[in-house]
C-alpha cells in the first residue's frame, strides 16, 4: 500500500480495509471512464498538449508574472479564490484550455463521488465516515494554511470533488442516470466550467429547456 494512502489513512482515524477498498472503488471509476467512453483518453491528452503548445505564444514571461503576483495577492485575500501559482506562466490561451480541463476533471471526480454514493454503503460499510472525516479535513487549517493550499492548487482539487458531485446528482435529479449520460456523448456534452454551478444551465444546452424538468421516478 502506498505510503501516503497510508499516512491518510490514519490521519483521517479512517478503517484501514474499508479507506482502501474506497480509494480502490474511485481509481477504478476513474478508469472505467477513460476506458468506457472512446473518446475521452485522446480528449484529455489532446487539450493538455493543446496547454502546452499554448504556451510557445502570447505576453511575454515578465508580463505573466507581473500578472500572477497580482492574481495571488488577491488569491490570499478571497478565500473563494481558485488562483494557484499555475496562474504565474499561464498565458491566455493556456486558461482557456485549463477552463476546458479543470471542468472535465470536476465532471469526472464528480461522477467518482456519485458512483460511490451509490454503491459505497454495500462495499465500504463505513463509507459516510469516511467522506464527514474528507470533509472535516478540507474545512480545517489555520488561514496560512488554507492560503497555502490554494496557492498550490489542493484547494481548488478538493473543491472539485464536493463541486463535482453536487453537480451530477442536480444533473441526474432533472433527467435521470439516462439523461445524464449524454454528457459522455462527445466533447461538446461536457459541461463548460460555468455549467458546473448550474445544471439547469447544461441540461437546457445539451436536452433542451423542455428537459429541465425533475427525471420521473
Amino acid at each position: 500500500m502506498a505510503p501516503n494512502i497510508v499516512e491518510v489513512e490514519r490521519k483521517l482515524g479512517a478503517d484501514p480495509r474499508d479507506f482502501r477498498i474506497w480509494v480502490c472503488l474511485h481509481e477504478v471509476t476513474h478508469r472505467t471512464q477513460f476506458t468506457a467512453v472512446p473518446w475521452m483518453r485522446a480528449y484529455f491528452l489532446g487539450e493538455v498538449q493543446a496547454f502546452v503548445d499554448a504556451s510557445q505564444g502570447g505576453e511575454h514571461l515578465l508580463e505573466r508574472l507581473r500578472r500572477g503576483v497580482a492574481t495571488l495577492s488577491d488569491a490570499v485575500k478571497d478565500p473563494e479564490s481558485r488562483a494557484s501559482v499555475l496562474d504565474i506562466v499561464q498565458t491566455p490561451a493556456q486558461r482557456a484550455v485549463l477552463d476546458r480541463l479543470t471542468a472535465l476533471m470536476t465532471l469526472l471526480e464528480g461522477h467518482a463521488e456519485f458512483v460511490m454514493d451509490g454503491v459505497g454503503p454495500q462495499v465500504v460499510p463505513s463509507v459516510g465516515s469516511i467522506r464527514a472525516a474528507f470533509n472535516r479535513r478540507r474545512e480545517s487549517g489555520n488561514p496560512v494554511e488554507k492560503a497555502i493550499r490554494r496557492l498550490l492548487g489542493v484547494e481548488v482539487k478538493m473543491r472539485q470533488y464536493a463541486e463535482g458531485r453536487k453537480f451530477v446528482h442536480g444533473v441526474v435529479d432533472r433527467v435521470g442516470m439516462a439523461g445524464f449520460n449524454k454528457i459522455f456523448s462527445s466533447p461538446l456534452t461536457l459541461p463548460r466550467l460555468d455549467e458546473l454551478g448550474d445544471p439547469d444551465a447544461w441540461v437546457s444546452r445539451v436536452h433542451g429547456p423542455a428537459g429541465a424538468t425533475p427525471a420521473a421516478g
